[in-house]
């Protein structure tokens, strides 16, 4: 559960930001973009009192700003052709965890720029702990002493109805939590929400395309099959892990419980919550320096002028070059006090006898001719009056087969085919979730 791609974001566009803002005379702020922040280690670490494998993440900043990703669905586009997020990853590091108790932690690259822990562990409270970095080039950082400041535990987590303060009907996710040892006065809340998806258009069989060229003479030649789907796409499951930051503070109130703290919002017409939906939050004691950072971060992210008078020098890591040269580093490593806590619930308990959330895609039935003019014909062809043919969306996987063509459920087509057929993310969840059951999941 982690929501480090938003905050890596949320650094680089404020790199970007204050470097843009930097050429704005009015803007008065030291700079951070620029041949200055290119190139910056930026270090993502979040250590816990969890019994597990840790995981420390390293870049570099970049002044790219490429927020596409390969989870956006487009119906135009083949399946794996899609854009993905880049990150400059640091790879070749020695990463290891020190405390001051004696104890040392050696992590492992996996992933490129992933680095974890060779054997599980969780943090002591009571023991201070420091990340040590050596860069494949030589050049050894670390951070400063971070300790677990306390523990709480959640109690409960539930759903109610409500309006949004924008006014929007949907469901609010609740925590209340109870303090345990130590000092627990600042939070950060995050979580892995995981939805049942249900293919509205599916249909038991379809297209099965073999021996297909398209540039064959004088027409394509092709064997085109309705055949028993092999793969069970009709229901799926996707999980996705949060994208805000969630923080709440008791300081001034020692000892006080969290009660009804929100952490997550879902509009009523969001097709997450369609048919069953579960989240696990994670409640994360922070220290208060944790806290500031992530204010911070926060702060940027919802701040509606990019060119906000935010200062530079909060976004810096609480991590430095050993050998004490002046150097800046991204990021933040932290310690904190984990607990979480799961929760389930189905559209029709908080909306009972309503209609369902609309499906994130329009589902229209559609036909087209079977075939297509050889591509290899030389001729003088007819302008293209038709939509592409069947055999082509079926080879680029574009489509699944719905019934036999029928006037009634395509009225007034001016290219009619022998088949109806869907858009493939009507027809097949596999484009929005997998089809295995996680393993903690509750009917």
């Amino acid at each position: 559960m982690k929501v480090r791609g938003m905050i890596y974001k949320i650094i680089m566009l404020l790199v970007l930001m204050i470097g843009v803002g930097a050429c704005i005379d009015e803007l008065d702020i030291e700079t951070l973009g620029g041949d200055d922040a290119d190139g910056m280690l930026v270090v993502e670490a979040v250590f816990t009192n969890e019994m597990k494998t840790q995981t420390v993440y390293l870049s570099r900043s970049d002044n790219r700003l490429d927020l596409e990703t390969d989870t956006t669905y487009n119906r135009y586009i083949p399946v794996g052709t899609r854009p993905y997020d880049s990150v400059v990853v640091e790879t070749g590091a020695s990463v290891k965890v020190l405390g001051d108790n004696g104890t040392e932690f050696i992590f492992t690259e996996g992933q490129e720029g992933s680095y974890f822990s060779n054997t599980p562990f969780a943090l002591e409270m009571g023991v201070d702990y420091i990340l040590e970095i050596t860069t494949s080039l030589g050049t050894a950082y670390t951070s400063k002493k971070v300790g677990v400041t306390g523990t709480s535990e959640i109690t409960n987590v539930y759903a109610e109805r409500t309006t949004s303060n924008s006014g929007v009907d949907g469901v609010a996710i609740y925590v209340d939590s109870e303090p345990g040892l130590g000092a627990s006065e600042y939070y950060r809340y995050t979580y892995d929400e995981t939805y049942k998806i249900v293919a509205p258009m599916w249909s038991p069989v379809d297209f099965k395309l073999t021996n297909y060229d398209p540039c064959a003479l004088p027409e394509p030649t092709y064997d085109l099959e309705i055949v028993p789907r092999e793969v069970q796409n009709q229901v799926c499951y996707n999980t996705v892990s949060s994208n805000t930051i969630e923080l709440a503070s008791t300081a001034g109130n020692p000892g006080s419980k969290v009660s009804k703290q929100m952490v997550r919002f879902i509009g009523r017409d969001n097709f997450i919550i369609s048919h069953r939906y579960s989240i696990l939050v994670k409640q994360l004691v922070q220290s208060a320096d944790a806290y500031s950072y992530y204010k911070t971060l926060k702060g940027f992210s919802q701040s509606e002028d990019i060119f906000s008078q935010v200062q530079p020098g909060a976004i810096y890591a609480n991590v430095s070059r050993k050998d004490g040269k002046d150097e800046d580093v991204l990021g933040y490593v932290e310690a904190v006090g984990a607990t979480e806590k799961r929760l389930f619930f189905n559209f029709e308990d908080l909306f009972p006898g309503e209609e369902l959330p609309p499906y994130p895609y329009g589902c229209g039935l559609e036909t087209a001719p079977e075939s297509h003019l050889s591509r290899c014909y030389a001729g003088p062809t007819p302008p293209e009056s038709c939509p592409p043919s069947v055999i082509e969306r079926v080879d680029q996987g574009l489509i699944n087969y719905y019934a036999p063509y029928s006037e009634s459920l395509v009225p007034n087509s001016s290219c009619p085919g022998p088949y109806v057929f869907v858009t493939r993310v009507c027809g097949d969840c596999t484009l929005l979730g997998a089809n295995v059951v996680p393993d903690f999941w509750e009917e």
